[in-house]
């Protein structure tokens, strides 16, 4: 099974969200199946084959999720990490003030879907190959 030290590898080599879709080739390579970030904290569970599970305990400080969800604004954020204009705590942040508690990756379904803190979904992304 894959282990944190190589993830964090993996992860170190992401400078913005342009860099995603190469961070996602390296995971399937590991055997990472999926992923869940929680953007209060940054902490993030990985999982693999065979129920295998592992938590990241990296985190930053605390921050503050916005009660009520902004999905439009949400996407604009989203789209200036995608073009490498944020980094990633800057687009934890960002997440934060759109009401986005955590986002969800499906490796094998190849998506990302960003949820609210009641566990509703605000958007789902399909991720390049």
């Amino acid at each position: 099974m894959f282990s944190i030290a190589e993830i964090k590898e993996a992860h170190s080599k992401v400078k913005s969200g342009a860099d995603f879709p190469i961070y996602i080739q390296e995971l399937i390579q590991l055997g990472v199946k999926g992923y869940d970030t929680f953007v209060n904290d940054g902490h993030v569970e990985y999982f693999g084959n065979n129920n295998f599970r592992t938590v990241g305990t990296e985190t930053y400080d605390k921050i503050s999720i916005a009660s009520s969800a902004h999905k439009e604004r949400f996407i604009e954020f989203l789209l200036m990490h995608q073009d490498g204009q944020t980094d990633y705590l800057t687009f934890c942040q960002h997440a934060a003030q759109c009401g986005i508690a955590k986002w969800s990756v499906n490796i094998l379904e190849m998506t990302c879907t960003y949820l609210n803190s009641f566990n509703d979904v605000i958007l789902i992304e399909k991720i390049p190959s």
